[in-house]
């Protein structure tokens, strides 16, 4: 066995492309392997900037051998067939053997295939994989077919210690790579694989990916408590930056002080979004006037000239935004309402002015229905909360519209509960993101959230499978928790026609409303199965016209669940299914419907004599017991049916010889349906 190492070098592969990158060539090259019957052991993956890199470890020195019995002609077949066929395997007829198989005896051809040597089938799964690695997107030499993501330099494979001449485009694989760019550009000569990580170490490259990770972060805390000061640690950043060095050096900036009044999610976002800079708080945790940034290069002057060239490009950065946070406040928000006219929203839906007009009657609406919320302060809201989309602020940094509008809603003077709604409205953006709490946003977000469900929908735009390019699945989910968390009590089928109908009637779908509907339905059941709710409970009581009220839908679901888990629940469910299979089976036979009301007259037996008082009592206060929502005490009732719906089947004989006294038993079972099902459609309850 030996070990195989596999690199390629390349010019700096972007960073937001490289986890997956080497993940799909780790599979490609794995599965090859596998198809080809090559054993293998442990593979560790590399990636930098420049580098993808595979080690791996006991590679078997060749795939084993094999024996193929194939199959030909019938031992009574013509000569001709018979002897085209040991031409196409190259045996003698005295080499084959004869077996009997479903359609006669046949001809069987023991083929031997040989195993072959693992570099072989190196460099034949390797020259396979490499031109089938997907990238988003990608460039090809100008002489060869062949893409990748960027210049490729080199490639280096070694099997043991034998070189694996591997060709992809104009380059054929040997055992030479090189270390870092600026600190150590030399060639080296990698004579095996365990030798690699130790010596591109040596040459200023640290070809572990975690690691590199790891000395960032530990570093830059460093250097954060060496000024007294926190690091802002950002999981996406710290990702990114470990994707641009092969060499991580965190070094300190300073940020003017001029700009500091600027407010700091400008700040952090110029340094985050342009720069990749790091920010730092004060222990207070306010912003501190520092960032850091992390040099791929050991400097003589310890980062001085790095640290000012970053200054200065920070600085100018930073004088637009300090020049449009001066210049986007002589504007008040509420005159850049008309400008939303210019903006489309969608070529369908029309302009944001118009949306913008739609979520203040939709915001109208929702405020009836949330306490303490003011009618008039979410109309305000409404109105003003797309106008930063206008502003030179939001030009530069889109990712900040709605924190820019709070700022400048604001310095305009408007009321708090409005400002802060502006800046909400579009939360929550994702599962982790916060979900507003105050009643004026909570409206205004769940009429952001209404309006483009109700649109999109009423356009027939809804997602299919895994596409879904309008975020609809994330609004919805959005509003789920808009709705529980806030534990609103909102009539969701009403809510969706008031939004569609604000849509002009040549847009609005009604069958949008059930659409949408069941679309929500969809979306409820995926968050609530996250929280450990079984699908089928949710079924059972969000059952298509049955309930629109999620707080209520989560008291019912809880009530269902403590029924079913108790003894009365489990026995009076399988009588439930008992009943529920015996009327299928007789109404597809007769080929009616046994719903209609019991006749007392024809109740011949004690047990269902007992079963139809029980029945007529139960759903009366089971219903009593819904509608005051008091959902135990309706299970309660329900587990009242237990006994006599037993006794009804131990003792009673439903298909009976008498037509009419079957069919009245029929009904009985209806009847028994009919009354759970007041409580929960116990017809989607599995087991």
């Amino acid at each position: 066995m030996s070990d195989l190492l596999f690199e390629i070098l390349s010019e700096e592969i972007p960073a937001r492309m490289q986890a997956r990158a080497i993940a799909d060539l780790q599979a490609l090259i794995c599965d090859g392997f596998a198809g080809a019957g090559l054993d293998i052991g442990a593979v560790r993956a590399f990636i930098t900037p420049r580098r993808m890199a595979l080690v791996i470890s006991d590679v078997a020195d060749a795939t084993p051998d094999l024996m193929e019995n194939r199959k030909g002609p019938r031992v009574d077949s013509p000569e001709e067939a018979i002897n085209g066929f040991l031409k196409s395997v190259g045996l003698t007829r005295d080499q084959l053997k004869e077996r009997d198989l479903k359609k006669g005896r046949f001809f069987i051809a023991p083929i031997e295939k040989p195993g072959r040597c693992a570099r072989d089938v190196v460099r034949e799964v390797l020259e396979v994989a490499l031109p089938k690695l997907p990238w988003p997107t990608s460039m090809r030499w100008a002489d060869h077919p062949q893409r990748w993501v960027r210049p490729m330099t080199s490639m280096l494979c070694v099997l043991g210690r034998e070189v694996v001449a591997v060709r992809f485009g104009p380059l054929t694989a040997g055992n030479l790579t090189r270390g870092h760019r600026f600190l150590a550009p030399q060639d080296i000569e990698i004579t095996d694989a365990p030798a690699y990580g130790d010596l591109l170490l040596k040459a200023g490259v640290m070809v572990d990916r975690d690691a590199r990770k790891q000395v960032i972060l530990q570093k830059s805390r460093a250097l954060a408590k060496a000024a007294g000061l926190v690091l802002n640690e950002d999981a996406g950043l710290l990702e990114e930056v470990t994707g641009l060095v092969e060499w991580p050096v965190p070094v300190m900036g300073a940020i003017d002080a001029h700009f500091m009044d600027v407010p700091p999610e400008v700040l952090i976002t110029s340094m985050k979004a342009h720069q990749k800079y790091f920010t730092l708080s004060t222990k207070d945790g306010r912003l501190a006037p520092r960032f850091i940034t992390i040099s791929n290069m050991v400097c003589e002057d310890g980062g001085a000239a790095i640290v000012a060239g970053n200054e200065r490009v920070l600085r100018a950065r930073l004088y637009d935004a300090k020049f449009f946070w001066e210049n986007d406040r002589k504007t008040r928000l509420a005159d850049r309402v008309p400008g939303l006219r210019k903006i489309v929203f969608h070529a369908r839906l029309g302009t944001v002015h118009e949306r913008v007009l739609r979520l203040q009657k939709l915001a109208r609406t929702l405020a009836a229905d949330i306490p303490d919320c003011d009618g008039k302060l979410a109309d305000r809201a409404a109105e003003i909360c797309k106008a930063d989309l206008t502003t030179g602020m939001v030009s530069e940094f889109p990712e900040l519209q709605g924190v820019i509008g709070r700022y400048y809603a604001s310095h305009d003077g408007e009321a708090a509960a409005v400002a802060d709604a502006v800046a909400r409205h579009y939360q929550p953006a994702g599962p982790d993101d916060d979900c507003p709490r105050a009643p004026v946003a909570v409206a205004l977000a769940l009429a952001e959230k209404l309006d483009t469900l109700a649109g999109f929908f009423s356009i027939d735009e809804k997602p299919t499978g895994s596409k879904d390019p309008f975020a609809l699945r994330r609004a919805a989910l959005g509003v789920i928790r808009l709705i529980l968390e806030n534990e609103l009590r909102l009539p969701l089928r009403r809510i969706f026609a008031a939004a569609i109908d604000h849509y002009p009637a040549a847009i609005a779908r009604p069958a949008a409303v059930e659409e949408l509907f069941g679309f929500f339905a969809d979306r409820l059941a995926v968050y609530l199965k996250a929280k450990g709710v079984r699908h089928d409970l949710i079924s059972a009581v969000f059952a298509p016209g049955t309930e629109d009220d999620l707080p209520r839908l989560l008291a019912r679901i809880d009530a269902l669940a403590g029924f079913l888990a108790s003894d009365d629940g489990s026995v009076l469910m399988a009588g439930y299914k008992r009943a529920a299979n015996i009327l299928k089976i007789e109404q597809k036979k007769d080929k009616t419907v046994y719903d209609g009301a019991v006749s007392a007259g024809l109740l011949s037996e004690p047990a269902e004599r007992v079963l139809s008082g029980h029945l007529a009592d139960v759903r009366q206060k089971a219903l009593s017991a819904v509608a005051k929502e008091d959902f135990s005490a309706a299970m309660a009732q329900c587990a009242r049916l237990r006994a006599p719906v037993d006794a009804f089947f131990d003792t009673v004989t439903v298909n009976v010889g008498t037509p009419a006294l079957r069919a009245n038993r029929l009904r009985l079972l209806g009847q028994i349906r009919h009354t759970m099902d007041a409580v929960a459609d116990f017809s989607k309850i599995e087991g």
